[in-house]
């Protein structure tokens, strides 16, 4: 085969494997809305995306992603971009306000055989480089905060400790943070093994990472593990609470109030405040 055939041959299997971004509809809530197609999730997924009404053309934004917790387009729980919406969380903080979907029941992991269920790889290799690529976004670790409830709480902190230098904070309210098995809420299908839970269980990420989130010597102290209670999972969130005690993390902690176990009953205002103080 010459040369020039195999550039074109392999040039044809690489944009296979390629994720296809669409440019951006603007929907009836003003959220610009890419259609993406990629190898790591079987079928086509959303990015919506609010930002900011008035911005100065050489400005770098931080970016807010509100992790979902449901798979594809549903909302049983509420929309965190149309409570970030309704909060006026990208005007008031300065943020563009990211809400990514995925085809199977999100858990930010990657399965270890099937590879349509790579959450935890397409998040961090399509979602996060598209938006970089195609607006004003603040493209390093202080750039990039993450914010959930239920799974998608358990998701935020395992990818910031999971990826310590790609994500500044990431912030959870009523999450179940203490789990030891993947045997409850649709974890099965997407960890696929115990054993490959085991690289996401959230206990053992903290007793690995803990030297990395003390406060270091003559540095400014950061709070970079934020967590909030709670509506079905207090017992988790106070379990994880002696347990960064012990580590000696820095963290914010509030145990309450009891709220509904909804992106709209009122606890997001709390965990943007301790994301971006």
């Amino acid at each position: 085969m010459s040369m020039p055939s195999l550039v074109a041959l392999l040039t044809v299997i690489f944009m296979a494997d390629a994720p296809h971004v669409s440019d951006a509809v603007v929907d009836e809530h003003g959220f610009r809305v890419h259609r993406v197609t990629s190898e790591f999730q079987s079928d086509e997924t959303l990015i919506r995306v609010l930002l900011p009404e008035k911005r100065d053309p050489a400005e770098r934004l931080r970016v807010l992603y509100l992790l979902p917790v449901e798979a594809n387009a549903e909302h049983r729980y509420g929309d965190g971009l149309l409570e970030a919406k309704k909060l006026d969380l990208a005007n008031k903080h300065r943020l563009i306000c990211v809400a990514p979907t995925f085809s199977h029941l999100p858990w930010y992991a990657d399965h270890p055989t099937d590879k349509t269920i790579r959450q935890e790889t397409y998040f961090l290799k399509v979602v996060i480089p598209t938006i970089e690529r195609l607006y004003p976004a603040l493209p390093e670790r202080n750039g990039r905060l993450l914010v959930g409830f239920s799974k998608s709480g358990y998701g935020a902190w395992s990818l910031l400790l999971r990826h310590p230098d790609t994500f500044a904070k990431a912030a959870a309210w009523d999450a179940p943070l203490m789990k030891t098995a993947p045997d409850q809420f649709g974890m099965g299908p997407i960890y696929g093994t115990p054993e490959n839970f085991e690289h996401y269980r959230l206990d053992l990420l903290l007793r690995n990472r803990a030297a990395e989130l003390r406060p270091k010597a003559g540095e400014q102290p950061t709070t970079r593990m934020i967590h909030l209670g709670y509506g079905n999972f207090r017992d988790h969130h106070q379990r994880a609470e002696a347990l960064l005690n012990e580590l000696q993390i820095l963290h914010a902690y509030a145990d309450g109030p009891k709220l509904e176990h909804t992106w709209h009953s009122g606890w997001l205002t709390e965990a943007i405040t301790s994301l971006v103080e």
